[in-house]
């Protein structure tokens, strides 16, 4: 399993940079302990880490960091996901959002149709895979509370015109939340310039972190109503969970080791050069393997056009065969690991016509990927084109 093509990183990243796993276990061994529930050293080392960590994702995500309180952890992008969702919407109100999404938003928001009295619409893409900002203009109703887009999608690659949806929610004073899971480590991302109000984040994609981590960051006055509640290690004769930002949305022991991946995976980022650097450096490998896919007979790319404003994300299918079946070959007979199915994102596939075909093959490329591997994908895929004209072609004689 060495020599394994590792081309799932829009499920999660791996490997992790070794300085990732070192920091995790040196720190967790000397001090994994409760952080701000106690005044010995530990205790404050390992607060430390957190409230510097709480600081240093602000300013990477352009938060408000005048207020870093406002960036709260938890277990994942979908846990911060139904936080926002749960606790900004109720009865009457109305919320839009899009086909781009992924199940940890879309279940939500249909849970609160069906039970909670709340008005959804969904936003198609146009045919290159991109929401039109004026699209959700329309959308927006009076009653309006809520615009939730998946900045970057996680099945068609496409990273969208978040900037100029964000200025018309403000222009319509209705909050506006992106869900960057696919682009937060991949991309430069700036709520402030973006218009951005609220956004969900999770640390064992692009971030370089572990499993178990994530968070939402908040800029403004913006209220989540409490969906939860427990302990906060501040102010315990209080009865009811605590309304200032971090307490708001955190609850019991934080995960202090996924913390610590993700400070290790902010010091990594940097040394590559940023978020540009490493996006520049996966975009090559996609490049070149779109344009392999796109000289192969049989073989259909979704909304690779143009890679432009575009993740190191691409799906496909091969003409004559299942997409799960390419993905048992590409892992039995190349040792290639890649994604099929319908990536958690049903509307998606609705919309590109793969829903009713099992979905697409999805290869997402990392900063450990290389030329080398792209060009055994495509010759891969290439064999896996041909066997299934050979099949066709044995079939009509039939």
């Amino acid at each position: 399993m060495e020599d394994l093509i590792y081309l799932d990183n829009a499920t999660t990243s791996w490997p992790k940079p070794d300085k990732v796993y070192s920091f995790m276990i040196d720190f967790y061994q000397r001090c994994g302990v409760n952080p701000g529930r106690s005044r010995f050293d530990k205790a404050i080392e390992a607060g430390n880490i957190v409230e510097g960590l709480r600081q240093r994702l602000t300013r990477f995500l352009g938060g408000d960091a005048t207020h870093p309180e406002q960036l709260c952890f938890s277990y994942n992008a979908t846990d911060a996901l139904n936080l926002i969702i749960q606790g900004l919407l109720s009865s009457g109100d109305h919320v839009v959002t899009t086909n781009l999404e992924h199940n940890s938003v879309i279940r939500p928001i249909n849970h609160l149709v069906r039970d909670g009295g709340v008005e959804a619409t969904f936003v198609p893409f146009n045919a290159q895979g991109y929401v039109e900002p004026d699209d959700i203009r329309k959308a927006i109703k009076p009653a309006t509370k809520l615009v939730m887009v998946n900045h970057g999608s996680n099945v068609l690659g496409t990273v969208q015109p978040v900037a100029e949806i964000g200025r018309i929610c403000r222009e319509k004073g209705v909050i506006f939340g992106i869900d960057v899971s696919q682009t937060a480590g991949m991309v430069p991302i700036d709520m402030e310039q973006m218009n951005v109000d609220i956004l969900a984040f999770t640390g064992h994609k692009s971030l370089m972190g572990s499993t178990g981590i994530g968070g939402l960051c908040v800029r403004g006055d913006i209220n989540i109503l409490h969906t939860r509640s427990g302990g906060t290690g501040v102010r315990s004769a209080f009865p009811y969970h605590l309304d200032e930002y971090p307490y708001r949305m955190e609850f019991g022991t934080p995960n202090i080791l996924g913390i610590a991946s993700l400070w290790a995976g902010q010091e990594w980022i940097a040394e590559q050069g940023g978020v540009e650097a490493i996006h520049a450096y996966e975009m090559n490998l996609a490049n070149k393997l779109v344009g392999g896919f796109n000289n192969i007979d049989g073989v259909i790319t979704y909304c690779c056009d143009n890679m432009e404003n575009h993740l190191a994300t691409v799906t496909m299918n091969v003409e004559g065969l299942e997409a799960g079946d390419v993905g048992i070959m590409l892992d039995v007979d190349f040792n290639i690991a890649a994604r099929t199915g319908l990536h958690c994102a049903p509307l998606v596939h609705k919309q590109i016509g793969t829903l009713d075909i099992y979905g697409g093959v999805r290869f997402a490329m990392g900063p450990f990927n290389t030329e080398e591997h792209m060009v055994k994908a495509i010759e891969a895929v290439s064999e896996m084109a041909r066997r299934a004209r050979k099949m066709q072609k044995m079939a009509a004689r039939k």
